[in-house]
């Protein structure tokens, strides 16, 4: 190819990165003028955690994380 050529082929492809460009800057400007409203209400899938104690019964057949069971010694 010639240095004509290339040139041609640079200006082509620049001018549909601009084309592409404006493209996705109008996109982008209809979903930020379009704001979508948060869910009213309470979300079913929200789990409420008590501020009470967990009962210890529930931790005796577990390990520390990185240390190994409770009635044993760390490696």
């Amino acid at each position: 190819m010639s240095l004509q050529d290339d040139l041609a082929a640079v200006k082509r492809r620049l001018h549909d990165l601009e084309q592409t460009v404006e493209q996705l800057e109008r996109r982008a400007g209809t979903e930020r003028a379009a704001p979508t409203a948060p869910p009213r209400g309470r979300a079913e899938n929200v789990v409420t955690i008590p501020d009470a104690p967990y009962d210890s019964g529930l931790w005796t057949d577990t390990d520390d994380e990185g240390l190994g069971a409770r009635d044993r010694h760390a490696p």
